[in-house]
């Protein structure tokens, strides 16, 4: 094989939208947009429980993002709909001489409700990976969201030693900014290892709800047995909470565990795992 003069491979990147909408008909929430260009599709919709939940997994069939790559989705839920959207699995950020981004726009009409539940994001060690996240809501829109980050492989002795993650988070409700993030990791940062970091753990997760429970049903989250060190935080209207953790499934298993509760007071309706969640 005859190396470029530079001596670099080159490897084409992905461009890659995917564009969702839902809307409710009578009792039922049905997709009414969906547009890709690039590797990014939905499955069929799904209506596990029952015609009012509108359930979709995304997929990205090659199956990792590399450098250059970029994703870009947007979701619009309408009045009174109900969209549920995950993941068949863990989405791989590779190592790459250069940065990858993904653009993720989420709006959410009054009346409606989305749930935004992927599952796990994995940084390999000399990723760079950039993540912008805009959701907006409308008057009494509902959100249920929740990301899990892991920095390097730590199954296969993999540190993020090298690379950067960056992320930023801004939920708005009709204009006003109700939430904003922002994250910045750079590989071997003392950081990762600082008790006022991530204190050795490689895997940390947010978990985002529209609402405000009472002092019983708080105490009841943060009494949840698992092996993650996590707590929550009432807002004036949002309820957020954290976790570190020693590998993905932990942090994970703790947001499920806390969807469980909090879905049907915050939501009204009991917590039906998807089944994608246990392959």
């Amino acid at each position: 094989m005859t190396l470029p003069a530079s001596g670099v491979l080159f490897t084409p990147s992905w461009h890659a939208e995917l564009e969702l909408g839902y809307a409710r008909f009578d009792n039922t929430t049905r997709p009414v947009q969906r547009r890709h260009k690039g590797p990014l599709r939905v499955q069929k919709h799904l209506y596990a429980e029952g015609p009012e939940v509108c359930q979709h997994i995304i997929v990205h069939p090659p199956g990792g993002i590399a450098g250059g790559d970029r994703l870009d989705i947007s979701a619009s839920v309408e009045r009174d709909a109900w969209a549920q959207i995950t993941s068949p699995g863990a989405a791989k950020w590779y190592r790459a001489a250069g940065p990858a981004y993904q653009q993720l726009k989420l709006k959410v009409a009054a009346g409606a409700t989305l749930e935004w539940l992927p599952q796990e994001t994995i940084i390999f060690s000399a990723a760079q990976a950039e993540l912008s996240t805009g959701i907006d809501l409308e008057g009494d829109a509902r959100l249920f969201y929740w990301d899990v980050v892991a920095l390097g492989r730590p199954a296969s002795g993999e540190r993020f030693d090298l690379g950067h993650f960056q992320a930023q988070l801004d939920i708005r409700r009709d204009g006003q900014l109700l939430w904003h993030e922002r994250q910045r990791i750079v590989g071997a940062d003392g950081l990762l290892d600082s008790p006022i970091g991530l204190d050795g753990q490689p895997v940390f997760a947010t978990l985002l709800v529209t609402g405000e429970i009472d002092s019983e049903l708080l105490e009841r989250c943060r009494s949840l047995s698992h092996d993650v060190r996590g707590d929550l935080t009432q807002l004036p209207g949002l309820l957020v909470a954290r976790c570190l953790a020693s590998e993905a499934l932990l942090a994970r298993g703790w947001l499920i565990e806390l969807w469980k509760l909090l879905r049907p007071v915050l939501l009204g309706r009991e917590a039906l795992p998807p089944r994608i969640w246990n392959t």
